[in-house]
């Protein structure tokens, strides 16, 4: 008869564990679906995680006992329970930095990011011990959240709903600068993955073009793009370099190219007649 009760009282236990989970789901969802924000998302994974610690500790409660079971699966060791805080070490350290990241939030779901090893990517979720980072190349790069607290994060997106890309176009001396200039900017302007920006008075306006520099062999043209966040930054930048690849060739704005003179001196050592260049 006691064994009868003690199996209906895990059943039951583990059928309401499974429903304040589910309930727990269907919460955060509803949530997310207003405020996708990083914080929602670590604490949906924290909340289930508690619900199934309790979970487990109320089955080992029907046999007898929190105290009595605990005792029981340490053994009244200090070696076991050195090796189990050792082993749970950097999961307690993720966790904990998890929530650090999910509180003050150097970036959100979504933002495009930078970490101080080169890897560049958008946020696309975080667990309890990961954040998970989609590259250029789609590939998904899960990083412990212990390692990334501690990173140098450059945040493309901090704080702001639009990205922005700096660009660098190079033509040769003599060519046209100012016609070279309104070419850019009519393409930036018609590129359909460029937007505006907003600026103080509350009037929008596409950045201008700046002849920023006399480079060896060539003169240099910068502008910075601005584009929405969920347009990726590839695309862009293919999208710019091709119009601006194209119109350059139109109107006649020649894209320079290093090359280097090459001399062969003759035996008699007289001064070379021929002189190869190569590209």
């Amino acid at each position: 008869m006691q064994a009868v009760v003690i199996i209906v009282s895990i059943v039951g236990i583990l059928i309401i564990g499974w429903a304040l989970n589910k309930v727990n789901h269907i919460v955060f969802s509803r949530i997310k679906r207003k405020y996708n924000g990083l914080q929602f998302r670590f604490l949906e994974r924290f909340t289930s995680v508690v619900i199934l610690v309790m979970t487990i500790i109320s089955c080992f409660a029907v046999f007898g006992g929190i105290g009595r079971v605990w005792s029981t699966l340490l053994g009244g060791t200090a070696i076991f329970t050195a090796v189990i805080a050792f082993v749970a070490q950097d999961v307690v350290k993720d966790i904990l930095a998890g929530l650090m990241i999910s509180v003050y939030k150097p970036f959100e779901i979504g933002n495009r990011v930078e970490l101080e090893n080169g890897i560049t990517g958008i946020i696309k979720d975080i667990t309890m011990r990961h954040v998970v980072l989609l590259t250029i190349d789609t590939q998904m790069v899960i990083i412990p959240n212990s390692k990334l607290n501690t990173m140098l994060i450059k945040n493309y997106s901090y704080h702001s709903d639009i990205r922005s890309a700096i660009f660098n176009f190079n033509i040769a001396y003599g060519s046209d600068v100012e016609k070279a200039m309104q070419i850019i900017k009519v393409c930036v302007y018609e590129s359909e993955l460029s937007i505006p920006r907003l600026k103080s008075d509350g009037t929008k306006e596409y950045t201008s073009v700046y002849f920023t520099a006399f480079d060896s062999s060539s003169l240099r043209l910068t502008t910075t793009v601005y584009y929405d966040e969920t347009t990726r930054s590839e695309c862009l930048i293919s999208d710019i370099n091709l119009r601006v690849n194209k119109a350059f060739a139109e109107n006649g704005i020649e894209i320079p190219f290093n090359y280097v003179n090459v001399i062969f001196p003759d035996k008699s050592g007289k001064a070379p007649e021929e002189i190869k260049e190569l590209p």
